[in-house]
């Protein structure tokens, strides 16, 4: 399966467990790996045949700035639900890390890989709609 991606986007959310990471908000960054067949734009040359990236990063961006989560695992998780809901994609790898987070290293954060079958679970999960695309 082909990839598109988009490295190192940046934004800002109010992410963390103690009291003042409530308050401010903390840059993460986010990569995004997306499975789909490019061979169609390939040889048609024309965006209506291929994903459109900077439409998947503005709503990310949106979505990221407007979260509230306490962990950066279920910002991820939310943001895979997201692009799988509002995307034409096979699956897609989501890497986000917080950088400064630990002392002494770069960044800390998580990669996780979802599809089209781990989406119809999270639909599904305790017989509730998820609220991925709601934010």
């Amino acid at each position: 399966m082909d990839k598109i991606f988009i490295h190192a986007l940046k934004a800002e959310a109010i992410i963390g467990i103690f009291d003042w990471e409530r308050q401010v908000k903390q840059t993460v960054i986010v990569d995004i790996e997306m499975s789909i067949d490019i061979r169609k734009a390939a040889l048609s040359d024309s965006i209506d045949d291929t994903m459109n990236y900077k439409r998947v990063a503005k709503r990310v961006l949106a979505f990221v700035e407007g979260s509230k989560f306490h962990l950066v695992e279920t910002l991820a998780e939310h943001i895979a639900m997201l692009i799988l809901e509002e995307f034409a994609i096979a699956g897609v790898r989501i890497a986000l890390s917080k950088p400064g987070a630990v002392r002494g290293s770069r960044d800390v954060g998580v990669i996780l890989d979802r599809d089209r079958a781990d989406l119809q679970t999270w639909r599904t999960r305790d017989g509730k709609i998820a609220a991925a695309s709601k934010v």
